[in-house]
């Protein structure tokens, strides 16, 4: 049967200067839709899975425009929720050769930030899932995101279904009085799945060493959260902003796993690329075996830095093919 993966957190309107321009040059700009974890279920869309996103949009003409544009890309939207004015947007100025990318971001009392929990039913939303995945973005917004991703996540757990969770720290978007050392405790410890790096590890939980050893890091993660069974991570290089080198990486609690180096030289857009990682990863646990899983994820990753937007719009024979070594990107007729 195909699997199911259910995502929840903000959809935001993404606003760029055309190509590789600067705000100050801008006359116009490019609109997309995107946000973590969306990016995460339509890319597990494209692979061939059932999907669905949990989100709150403003009851006017850009939350259904927003809404149309998950349907557009094979999500179910029937746990969109409506209400508020205001959708979160974000201006991306992309960088090239060795000018680094620039994001500003218009998300505070978006109609998302106010979503609460009598707002959905999680039995429901969950009921024929085999996967949820959350990201450290959605509870650092608001309190009711965070209450509602606890809720999301406990639901989940007791209906036996695998909880990932992209633990992104983002400290500097923890602004509604609560903290990440006080919030993402209980979150991830009951987490299946875990997506982090030794320096987030460290700043969230005061484990390991900023930068140090990633098993070292993720063997006292599983360790104080004992329910978690894989933490998984990527080393990534950048040479410049159009020149990136990504390796994979897991301590699965036996064994500690590293991919081939993938060396992307003409990056065409990063944003999304941590997203498509996740959604790579998810696949392949769901599919094979933790090495190939692991490889799979890391050539997804790879190859999002080659499709503007926010999402890894890949074909699952296209993640296959870079997998088996193909990396010619010969003309397919």
């Amino acid at each position: 049967m195909t699997k199911k993966v259910i995502t929840f957190g903000e959809v935001m309107m993404r606003l760029s200067p055309p190509g590789n321009s600067k705000f100050s040059q801008a006359t116009s700009f490019e609109l997309v839709y995107g946000g973590g974890e969306a990016n995460v279920a339509i890319s597990c869309a494209y692979l061939g899975m059932k999907a669905a996103h949990v989100t709150r949009f403003p009851d006017n003409a850009l939350g259904k425009a927003a809404t149309q544009f998950l349907r557009q890309h094979w999500l179910s939207t029937e746990h969109v929720f409506y209400g508020g004015d205001k959708m979160g947007m974000y201006f991306l100025e992309k960088g090239a050769v060795h000018r680094p990318s620039e994001v500003i971001y218009e998300r505070e009392g978006s109609a998302f930030s106010l979503i609460e929990p009598s707002m959905i039913d999680w039995e429901d939303v969950l009921k024929d899932a085999d996967w949820f995945h959350w990201t450290g973005i959605t509870p650092a917004i608001s309190e009711g995101p965070a209450m509602c991703c606890l809720d999301a996540i406990k639901t989940a757990k007791k209906m036996g279904i695998t909880v990932s969770g992209d633990i992104n720290s983002r400290k500097n978007m923890w602004k509604y009085g609560k903290t990440m050392h006080e919030v993402m405790p209980e979150l991830v410890q009951n987490c299946d799945i875990v997506i982090t790096s030794s320096t987030e590890i460290h700043e969230m939980f005061g484990l390991g060493q900023p930068g140090g050893k990633f098993r070292v890091s993720a063997k006292a993660l599983m360790e104080t959260f004992p329910r978690i069974k894989k933490v998984v991570g990527k080393n990534r290089e950048s040479v410049s902003a159009s020149h990136q080198q990504i390796q994979g990486k897991m301590w699965n609690g036996k064994e500690y796993i590293k991919t081939e180096i993938l060396d992307i030289t003409h990056v065409i857009d990063r944003v999304g690329t941590g997203d498509a990682f996740a959604s790579g990863l998810i696949y392949g646990l769901l599919h094979y075996d933790d090495v190939e899983a692991l490889n799979f994820a890391s050539a997804a990753c790879a190859l999002k830095h080659t499709v503007p937007g926010d999402v890894n719009m890949v074909s699952l024979e296209n993640v296959l093919s870079l997998m088996d070594g193909d990396t010619s990107g010969a003309l397919r007729r």
